[in-house]
């Protein structure tokens, strides 16, 4: 408190950029428990609403002539799918549903909060760790069950020369179990860096002299933001792609 007076009194700049990212109980206080709704399950809850007000609500009617609704669902649709089919294989096209509900979701959620006053719940690695376990979780089970034994013959490299298989196995379960954690950190790395950036150049802009500089940053940094929000989305759901390839077709 003293330091922030004295800073005020010689008429500094305060402002914390990581301070958006808090998490705050929406009702009752400050307490945190179990059930308590905060800031960002009414964000979360609001990018499952978009999702369902989007593919559901702006496809209903169907029409020969879309909707602008309707055409945003169809093309979501068709590149999803392409990427499932594409990246994965035809025989993964059944897991499709889950892989466009994850993209939906990260993408709304990205786009929600580059509103202002919101909460970007994909900044959260609570969140985007969540996302990432359900993926290695689903993955892992899919493969045991459609390959057996044989799934493991994704550590093997049979290609390499033998004496080296048993180092390069190692470093393969290694790099399998660090995947949920790299699939995590990409995710909310790159959208908390992105919000940090903006909040910064956001407080400089309160100074007269380098305003305008800052505005313009702001404005630029907002636009690569935009971008950043859909190219995120798409990262986290081909590697999910790639992942699930790996679980179907576990051969070196």
């Amino acid at each position: 408190m003293a330091s922030e007076a004295h800073g005020a009194e010689q008429g500094g700049l305060e402002f914390h950029p990581m301070d958006q990212f808090l998490v705050k109980p929406l009702f009752g206080g400050d307490h945190i428990g179990l059930f308590t709704i905060t800031n960002v399950t009414l964000w979360m809850a609001l990018a499952g609403i978009a999702v369902v007000a989007m593919m559901v609500v702006g496809t209903r009617r169907r029409a020969i002539i879309p909707s602008r609704g309707q055409s945003i669902g169809e093309l979501a649709y068709g590149f999803i799918y392409k990427m499932v089919e594409d990246v994965a294989g035809k025989d993964a096209v059944k897991f499709f549903p889950y892989i466009m509900t994850l993209f939906m979701f990260i993408v709304m959620a990205n786009f929600l909060g580059l509103l202002p006053m919101s909460f970007t719940t994909t900044s959260h690695f609570a969140v985007t760790i969540g996302l990432a376990l359900l993926v290695f979780v689903t993955v892992t089970v899919v493969g045991f069950v459609k390959n057996g034994a044989a799934f493991l013959g994704l550590f093997w490299v049979s290609s390499a020369p033998l004496a080296l298989r048993p180092i390069l196995a190692i470093i393969e379960v290694i790099s399998y179990f660090v995947r949920p954690v790299s699939h995590s950190i990409r995710l909310a790395g790159n959208v908390m860096a992105g919000h940090a950036v903006i909040k910064v150049f956001a407080g400089f802009a309160a100074i007269a002299v380098v305003s305008p500089v800052s505005i313009v940053a702001i404005t630029a940094m907002y636009g690569l933001e935009v971008l950043v929000a859909f190219i995120q989305a798409y990262v986290f759901t081909i590697l999910t792609c790639v992942y699930l390839k790996d679980a179907l077709h576990p051969s070196h």
